[in-house]
């Protein structure tokens, strides 16, 4: 019998900013990452988020458009990462968005089932973002509100 594989929620997010990081524009979305970071990492059902060495993903240029932020994180289950999003401290700093970020044509969010400890790639996650906006939701890369169960169920 072949052993079963267990799955993770990977999601990626992308937001054109209005200003440079260190603008008084985006004080308030840089003056609330580390609290914001350390809400996710303690939130029930985290598992990993994109940084660098330092602890800092908004260094992470996925983008030759140096005004597009990159972020990237591995979830239990899409319920998890819903909770967190919407339901915890989150919310407040997703319903300000607009002061810090302008509208992204295409697919901006973008979710996809890996097995348990991948840790995916930038490059992994800019496919799957194209794969959604080229061939709407899948299992292979979906939205909250088109959600596929991991791979098996």
């Amino acid at each position: 019998m072949a052993e079963s594989t267990t799955y993770h929620l990977a999601q990626a997010n992308i937001a054109q900013m209005k200003a440079p990081l260190d603008d008084p524009i985006m004080a308030e979305f840089t003056g609330n990452l580390d609290a914001i970071n350390a809400l996710a990492e303690s939130a029930p059902g985290y598992v990993w988020r994109l940084q660098t060495d330092a602890g800092d993903a908004t260094a992470i240029q996925a983008y030759e458009d140096e005004t597009i932020l990159f972020n990237m994180s591995v979830w239990e289950t899409v319920e998890a990462l819903f909770e967190y999003t919407y339901k915890s401290r989150h919310v407040e700093f997703l319903s300000n968005r607009r002061a810090w970020f302008g509208h992204m044509k295409g697919a901006g969010v973008v979710l996809w089932w890996v097995p348990a400890g991948h840790e995916p790639t930038v490059e992994e996650a800019k496919a799957k973002l194209a794969q959604l906006e080229q061939e709407g939701p899948t299992p292979q890369a979906f939205t909250f509100a088109k959600r596929f169960p991991p791979p098996g169920e």
